[in-house]
Formats: C-alpha cells, structure tokens, sequence
C-alpha cells in the first residue's frame, strides 16, 4: 500500500500510483513539474508553500484547497465533502485544534482521504484528535506526530489505535518541530496489530 508513497519532509508526500500527487509540498529540492494534483490542508507556509507549488506544477495541475489562493485551476473544497477529481475519489475531514488556538474549527481547514486503487489513505492535517477525525475509516493513516502546532506522539497513537487503518505514518516532525524521537516514540504506542511505517528519511 505505501509503495511509490514518499514523505519528502515534514508533512509533504508524494504519491505516484495512478496519478501524481502532492500533499502540502514542502522544501521541494528541484524543478519536477510532474503533478497532476495538489492537494492543500491550510494556508500555513510549511503547507501552503508557492515557491514549492511552482516546482512541481504543470500547465495542466489541479490544486485543491480549503480557499482560494492565488493560482490556477483551483478547486475549493469544505470540510465534510465528497468530492471527484481527475477520477480520484476523495472526502475531507476537518482538521482543527481542540486545546490550542493556532489551527482554529472556524477557518474550515481540512484533512483528506484519498481513494487510490482501492485503498483509502488518509493524511490528518494539522489538527488534534476531533469528533470527526475519530470516525475516519482508513487503510492508511498519516498522522502529525510533533507537537505544539498538533498532536503529540503520544496523542497521534491515541487516535490511530481508535481508528485502526493497516498502516499508521507519522508525519509532521523533523523540520520546524518534533524529532525523529517523536516518531520512534509514536511507533512504540501504536497497536501491534498496526503496522508503523517511518518514511521520513534521517
């Protein structure tokens, strides 16, 4: 299920299976110009980046986000949805703080999950452990495990042993906060019956 699945950095993944997919491309190291959709949690620089979008957009890129930025062929989605594109299934799934002010309920920010040849992967956002995101049923679970903006690793665990996808992937650590010690400590909680996978390299 995570084959020609990266985690880049941070909380930026790519997906390379029936189309090419970013989520909240972050600290991209070159020119790629090669995908077909973008997918934008919120407006934070570490998620929303244009400098990075500019790397890897094509003539033909769809971008969908929570707003409307500054860019072409955008698609503008609310939490709570269905939608279709380029023949991806996907749903979004608010993505908020319950016990800090950085990622507030009222900005409609999102989390996604993605149908992609059968698998259902979901990536959280920046967000703590919400009514909703305890509903989510997943193969795949990308999760923030770092902290202060999010969930810790400890809480991260909390909710994928309540979720319980195939696979659990802590993201969200290792560049503006968290360490790779968050993702090790995540990995321990996390249910024997999930398997932890660590795609962030270092």
């Amino acid at each position: 299920m995570l084959e020609n699945i990266e985690v880049l950095c941070h909380s930026s993944i790519k997906i390379h299976k029936q189309k090419v997919i970013y989520i909240d491309p972050f600290k991209i190291d070159k020119n790629y110009k090669d995908a077909d959709i973008i997918f934008i949690t919120h407006n934070h620089y570490d998620h929303y980046s244009e400098e990075d979008i500019d790397k890897i957009k094509k003539e033909d890129t769809i971008i969908v986000a929570p707003e409307r930025f500054n860019q072409d062929n955008i698609i503008t989605v609310e939490p709570n949805k269905k939608y279709t594109v380029e023949g991806i299934k996907f749903e979004t799934i608010p993505a908020y703080n319950t016990n800090k002010p950085f990622h507030p309920k009222e900005k409609a920010w999102v989390g996604y999950i993605l149908e992609i040849e059968g698998n259902q992967y979901y990536i959280a956002g920046d967000t703590d452990i919400t009514e909703e995101n305890k509903k989510v049923k997943c193969d795949v679970a990308f999760v923030p495990v770092g902290g202060t903006y999010t969930m810790d690793s400890k809480e991260a665990a909390m909710l994928v042993n309540e979720i319980k996808p195939k696979i659990a992937v802590p993201i969200h650590y290792g560049s503006i906060v968290g360490a790779k010690q968050d993702a090790m400590e995540f990995s321990k909680l996390v249910h024997p019956e999930i398997k932890c996978e660590i795609l962030i390299k270092g």
